[in-house]
Protein backbone atom coordinates (compact mmCIF):
# COMPACT_ATOMS: atom_id res chain seq x y z
CA UNK A 1 0.00 0.00 0.00
CA UNK A 2 1.58 3.29 -0.87
CA UNK A 3 2.01 5.70 2.07
CA UNK A 4 0.37 9.37 1.67
CA UNK A 5 2.08 11.85 2.68
CA UNK A 6 -0.75 14.46 5.12
CA UNK A 7 1.76 16.92 4.71
CA UNK A 8 2.03 16.97 0.97
CA UNK A 9 -2.08 16.79 0.85
CA UNK A 10 -2.63 19.48 2.65
CA UNK A 11 -0.19 21.81 1.08
CA UNK A 12 -2.12 20.84 -2.38
CA UNK A 13 -5.47 21.64 -0.20
CA UNK A 14 -4.23 24.97 0.50
CA UNK A 15 -2.61 26.12 -2.84
CA UNK A 16 -6.18 25.26 -4.53
CA UNK A 17 -7.77 27.23 -1.78
CA UNK A 18 -5.95 30.44 -2.46
CA UNK A 19 -5.88 29.95 -5.76
CA UNK A 20 -9.91 29.68 -5.58
CA UNK A 21 -10.20 32.60 -3.75
CA UNK A 22 -7.79 34.66 -5.33
CA UNK A 23 -9.66 34.08 -9.10
CA UNK A 24 -12.82 35.20 -6.72
CA UNK A 25 -11.40 38.32 -6.10
CA UNK A 26 -9.83 38.70 -9.32
CA UNK A 27 -13.70 38.36 -10.99
CA UNK A 28 -14.34 40.38 -8.50
CA UNK A 29 -12.75 43.42 -9.10
CA UNK A 30 -13.10 42.99 -12.09
CA UNK A 31 -16.95 43.26 -12.47
CA UNK A 32 -16.91 46.04 -9.77
CA UNK A 33 -14.78 47.99 -11.96
CA UNK A 34 -16.93 48.01 -14.58
CA UNK A 35 -19.85 49.05 -12.60
CA UNK A 36 -17.85 51.03 -11.17
CA UNK A 37 -17.07 52.90 -15.00
CA UNK A 38 -20.85 52.43 -15.65
CA UNK A 39 -22.01 54.29 -12.69
CA UNK A 40 -19.69 57.34 -13.30
CA UNK A 41 -20.72 57.19 -16.77
CA UNK A 42 -24.50 57.93 -15.99
CA UNK A 43 -24.26 60.18 -13.29
CA UNK A 44 -21.60 62.30 -15.67
CA UNK A 45 -24.35 62.24 -18.57
CA UNK A 46 -27.51 62.43 -16.00
CA UNK A 47 -25.83 65.25 -14.27
CA UNK A 48 -25.15 67.51 -17.99
CA UNK A 49 -28.04 66.89 -19.27
CA UNK A 50 -30.12 67.92 -16.05
CA UNK A 51 -32.68 71.07 -16.98
CA UNK A 52 -32.16 70.39 -20.99
CA UNK A 53 -34.92 67.72 -21.78
CA UNK A 54 -38.05 68.93 -22.14
CA UNK A 55 -40.76 68.88 -24.46
CA UNK A 56 -39.23 71.90 -26.52
CA UNK A 57 -35.62 69.84 -26.49
CA UNK A 58 -37.46 66.64 -28.12
CA UNK A 59 -39.74 68.52 -30.71
CA UNK A 60 -37.68 71.53 -31.40
CA UNK A 61 -35.38 70.78 -34.92
CA UNK A 62 -31.47 71.80 -34.84
CA UNK A 63 -30.61 75.23 -34.42
CA UNK A 64 -27.39 77.08 -34.02
CA UNK A 65 -28.53 78.61 -30.60
CA UNK A 66 -28.26 76.16 -28.32
CA UNK A 67 -31.28 77.33 -26.38
CA UNK A 68 -33.52 76.61 -28.42
CA UNK A 69 -31.97 73.39 -30.37
CA UNK A 70 -34.03 70.09 -30.36
CA UNK A 71 -33.52 66.49 -31.65
CA UNK A 72 -36.82 65.62 -33.41
CA UNK A 73 -35.17 65.40 -36.93
CA UNK A 74 -32.46 63.22 -35.27
CA UNK A 75 -35.19 61.27 -33.58
CA UNK A 76 -37.38 60.92 -37.18
CA UNK A 77 -34.05 59.85 -38.82
CA UNK A 78 -33.09 57.64 -36.55
CA UNK A 79 -36.72 55.87 -36.49
CA UNK A 80 -36.76 56.14 -40.75
CA UNK A 81 -32.89 54.16 -40.19
CA UNK A 82 -34.72 51.45 -38.33
CA UNK A 83 -37.55 51.01 -40.71
CA UNK A 84 -34.80 50.19 -43.61
CA UNK A 85 -32.65 48.01 -41.68
CA UNK A 86 -35.14 46.04 -39.43
CA UNK A 87 -36.79 44.42 -42.11
CA UNK A 88 -33.62 43.71 -44.87
CA UNK A 89 -31.22 41.91 -41.89
CA UNK A 90 -34.03 40.01 -41.02
CA UNK A 91 -35.18 38.73 -44.50
CA UNK A 92 -31.29 38.22 -45.44
CA UNK A 93 -30.30 37.00 -42.39
CA UNK A 94 -32.95 34.90 -41.38
CA UNK A 95 -32.84 33.47 -45.34
CA UNK A 96 -29.33 33.24 -45.14
CA UNK A 97 -29.12 31.15 -42.03
CA UNK A 98 -31.91 28.82 -43.22
CA UNK A 99 -29.45 28.13 -46.10
CA UNK A 100 -26.62 27.67 -44.34
CA UNK A 101 -27.96 25.14 -41.74
CA UNK A 102 -31.07 23.46 -43.81
CA UNK A 103 -29.62 23.38 -47.38
CA UNK A 104 -26.22 23.86 -48.25
CA UNK A 105 -24.29 20.71 -48.67
CA UNK A 106 -21.26 20.04 -45.85
CA UNK A 107 -18.08 20.66 -47.05
CA UNK A 108 -14.84 22.92 -48.07
CA UNK A 109 -17.17 25.65 -49.83
CA UNK A 110 -19.88 26.03 -46.92
CA UNK A 111 -17.16 25.89 -44.36
CA UNK A 112 -15.61 28.82 -46.56
CA UNK A 113 -18.69 30.43 -46.15
CA UNK A 114 -19.73 30.04 -42.64
CA UNK A 115 -15.72 31.04 -41.36
CA UNK A 116 -15.86 34.21 -43.72
CA UNK A 117 -19.49 35.21 -42.47
CA UNK A 118 -18.18 34.77 -38.98
CA UNK A 119 -15.07 36.88 -39.68
CA UNK A 120 -17.36 40.00 -40.86
CA UNK A 121 -18.59 40.30 -37.64
CA UNK A 122 -15.35 41.53 -36.61
CA UNK A 123 -14.78 43.91 -38.95
CA UNK A 124 -14.28 47.47 -38.10
CA UNK A 125 -17.10 49.59 -38.67
CA UNK A 126 -15.57 52.25 -41.08
CA UNK A 127 -14.82 49.84 -43.45
CA UNK A 128 -18.67 48.73 -44.13
CA UNK A 129 -18.57 52.70 -44.49
CA UNK A 130 -16.26 52.99 -47.52
CA UNK A 131 -17.93 49.96 -48.78
CA UNK A 132 -21.22 51.82 -48.63
CA UNK A 133 -19.96 54.89 -50.00
CA UNK A 134 -18.68 53.16 -52.85
CA UNK A 135 -21.74 50.76 -53.74
CA UNK A 136 -24.64 53.07 -52.19
CA UNK A 137 -23.70 56.90 -52.31
CA UNK A 138 -21.62 56.77 -55.50
CA UNK A 139 -22.05 53.31 -57.40
CA UNK A 140 -25.99 53.51 -57.42
CA UNK A 141 -26.31 57.27 -57.47
CA UNK A 142 -28.31 57.17 -54.35
CA UNK A 143 -26.87 60.29 -51.98
CA UNK A 144 -26.70 60.52 -48.41
CA UNK A 145 -29.88 59.57 -47.76
CA UNK A 146 -31.78 57.51 -45.61
CA UNK A 147 -31.77 54.06 -48.18
CA UNK A 148 -28.52 55.02 -48.59
CA UNK A 149 -27.53 54.84 -44.50
CA UNK A 150 -30.13 51.80 -44.09
CA UNK A 151 -28.16 49.24 -46.07
CA UNK A 152 -24.81 50.40 -45.44
CA UNK A 153 -26.21 49.77 -41.83
CA UNK A 154 -27.88 46.17 -43.38
CA UNK A 155 -24.25 45.32 -44.46
CA UNK A 156 -22.97 46.15 -40.95
CA UNK A 157 -25.11 43.62 -38.74
CA UNK A 158 -26.17 40.90 -41.26
CA UNK A 159 -23.53 38.60 -40.07
CA UNK A 160 -24.49 39.03 -36.08
CA UNK A 161 -28.25 37.79 -37.38
CA UNK A 162 -26.88 35.56 -39.37
CA UNK A 163 -24.52 33.75 -36.93
CA UNK A 164 -26.89 34.16 -33.99
CA UNK A 165 -30.27 32.75 -35.99
CA UNK A 166 -27.67 29.36 -36.77
CA UNK A 167 -27.16 29.14 -33.42
CA UNK A 168 -31.27 29.30 -33.04
CA UNK A 169 -31.64 26.91 -35.68
CA UNK A 170 -28.99 24.39 -34.94
CA UNK A 171 -30.52 24.53 -31.22
CA UNK A 172 -33.79 22.66 -32.76
CA UNK A 173 -33.70 18.93 -31.30
CA UNK A 174 -33.39 16.68 -34.68
CA UNK A 175 -36.25 14.50 -33.00
CA UNK A 176 -39.10 17.53 -34.13
CA UNK A 177 -37.95 17.62 -37.48
CA UNK A 178 -38.04 13.80 -38.03
CA UNK A 179 -41.60 13.95 -36.58
CA UNK A 180 -42.65 16.25 -39.25
CA UNK A 181 -41.18 14.57 -42.13
CA UNK A 182 -42.77 11.46 -41.02
CA UNK A 183 -46.20 12.84 -41.28
CA UNK A 184 -45.11 13.69 -44.61
CA UNK A 185 -44.27 17.14 -44.35
CA UNK A 186 -41.53 18.46 -47.15
CA UNK A 187 -38.64 20.42 -45.76
CA UNK A 188 -40.10 23.76 -46.30
CA UNK A 189 -43.28 22.91 -44.63
CA UNK A 190 -40.91 21.67 -41.72
CA UNK A 191 -38.76 25.00 -41.59
CA UNK A 192 -41.89 27.10 -41.83
CA UNK A 193 -44.03 25.28 -39.36
CA UNK A 194 -41.25 23.69 -37.07
CA UNK A 195 -37.86 25.12 -37.16
CA UNK A 196 -38.85 28.86 -36.96
CA UNK A 197 -41.41 28.89 -34.48
CA UNK A 198 -38.69 26.78 -32.37
CA UNK A 199 -35.44 28.86 -33.42
CA UNK A 200 -37.26 32.39 -33.03
CA UNK A 201 -36.22 33.43 -29.45
CA UNK A 202 -32.62 32.92 -30.52
CA UNK A 203 -33.58 34.98 -33.89
CA UNK A 204 -34.98 37.66 -31.88
CA UNK A 205 -32.39 37.59 -29.59
CA UNK A 206 -29.98 38.12 -32.36
CA UNK A 207 -32.24 40.44 -34.21
CA UNK A 208 -32.31 43.05 -30.83
CA UNK A 209 -27.87 42.81 -30.29
CA UNK A 210 -27.98 43.47 -34.59
CA UNK A 211 -30.70 46.87 -34.39
CA UNK A 212 -28.74 48.14 -31.37
CA UNK A 213 -25.46 48.16 -32.74
CA UNK A 214 -26.83 49.56 -35.83
CA UNK A 215 -28.78 52.21 -33.47
CA UNK A 216 -25.43 52.72 -31.99
CA UNK A 217 -23.36 53.75 -34.67
CA UNK A 218 -21.75 56.59 -35.84
CA UNK A 219 -18.44 55.74 -38.12
CA UNK A 220 -19.83 54.42 -41.29
CA UNK A 221 -22.75 57.24 -41.44
CA UNK A 222 -19.85 59.61 -41.09
CA UNK A 223 -17.80 57.97 -44.01
CA UNK A 224 -21.19 58.13 -46.74
CA UNK A 225 -21.62 61.88 -45.57
CA UNK A 226 -24.43 62.20 -43.23
CA UNK A 227 -25.23 65.57 -42.06
CA UNK A 228 -25.92 67.63 -39.02
CA UNK A 229 -26.31 70.68 -40.15
CA UNK A 230 -29.82 72.50 -40.17
CA UNK A 231 -31.96 70.43 -42.47
CA UNK A 232 -36.02 69.39 -43.17
CA UNK A 233 -37.54 66.55 -40.77
CA UNK A 234 -37.04 63.43 -42.74
CA UNK A 235 -40.26 62.31 -44.82
CA UNK A 236 -39.50 58.91 -46.52
CA UNK A 237 -36.34 56.70 -47.05
CA UNK A 238 -35.13 58.87 -49.85
CA UNK A 239 -34.58 62.40 -47.71
CA UNK A 240 -31.70 63.39 -45.79
CA UNK A 241 -31.05 62.75 -42.29
CA UNK A 242 -29.47 62.69 -39.40
CA UNK A 243 -29.93 60.70 -36.41
CA UNK A 244 -29.18 60.52 -32.92
CA UNK A 245 -25.43 59.44 -32.76
CA UNK A 246 -24.16 61.74 -35.07
CA UNK A 247 -25.94 64.79 -33.42
CA UNK A 248 -24.52 63.25 -29.89
CA UNK A 249 -20.88 63.03 -32.39
CA UNK A 250 -21.32 66.86 -33.51
CA UNK A 251 -22.20 68.23 -30.29
CA UNK A 252 -19.50 66.34 -28.48
CA UNK A 253 -17.30 68.17 -31.38
CA UNK A 254 -18.87 71.66 -31.26
CA UNK A 255 -18.58 71.59 -27.02
CA UNK A 256 -15.26 73.15 -27.63
CA UNK A 257 -16.36 75.87 -28.93
CA UNK A 258 -19.64 76.38 -27.16
CA UNK A 259 -19.90 74.77 -23.53
CA UNK A 260 -23.72 74.51 -24.01
CA UNK A 261 -23.48 71.98 -26.86
CA UNK A 262 -21.86 69.80 -24.06
CA UNK A 263 -25.24 69.69 -22.05
CA UNK A 264 -27.29 69.27 -25.56
CA UNK A 265 -24.78 66.00 -26.46
CA UNK A 266 -25.27 64.68 -23.00
CA UNK A 267 -29.21 65.19 -23.06
CA UNK A 268 -29.12 63.53 -26.49
CA UNK A 269 -27.65 60.42 -24.90
CA UNK A 270 -30.03 60.10 -22.24
CA UNK A 271 -33.28 60.08 -25.37
CA UNK A 272 -30.23 57.11 -27.42
CA UNK A 273 -30.48 55.29 -24.47
CA UNK A 274 -34.35 55.39 -23.58
CA UNK A 275 -34.45 54.37 -27.21
CA UNK A 276 -32.65 51.57 -26.89
CA UNK A 277 -34.40 50.25 -24.10
CA UNK A 278 -37.77 50.74 -25.42
CA UNK A 279 -36.99 48.38 -28.12
CA UNK A 280 -35.04 46.05 -26.50
CA UNK A 281 -37.73 45.66 -23.77
CA UNK A 282 -40.38 45.72 -26.77
CA UNK A 283 -38.39 42.63 -28.17
CA UNK A 284 -37.75 40.87 -25.20
CA UNK A 285 -41.36 41.23 -24.56
CA UNK A 286 -42.36 39.30 -28.18
CA UNK A 287 -39.23 37.33 -27.64
CA UNK A 288 -40.66 35.57 -24.33
CA UNK A 289 -43.75 35.74 -25.51
CA UNK A 290 -42.75 33.20 -28.26
CA UNK A 291 -40.38 31.03 -25.74
CA UNK A 292 -43.20 30.03 -23.39
CA UNK A 293 -45.36 29.28 -26.82
CA UNK A 294 -42.90 26.99 -28.14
Amino acid sequence: MKYVDSTQVQKRMNSRIFNNNFAKLLFLIATLFGLLVLIILFYRVISQSLGWIDLQFITNKLSTNAEKAGIMGAILGTLWLMLVVAPITMLLGVGTAIYMEEYAKKGKLQSFIQTNISNLAGVPSIVFGLLGLTIFVRGADLGNIVLAGGLTMSLLVLPIVVVASQEAIRAVPNFLKEASYGMGATKWQTIRTVVLPASLPGILTGAILALSRAIGETAPLVVIGIPALLIPLPDSIFDKFTILPMQIYYWTIDSALVAEYANLAAATIVVLLFVLLVMNSIAVIIRNKFQKRY
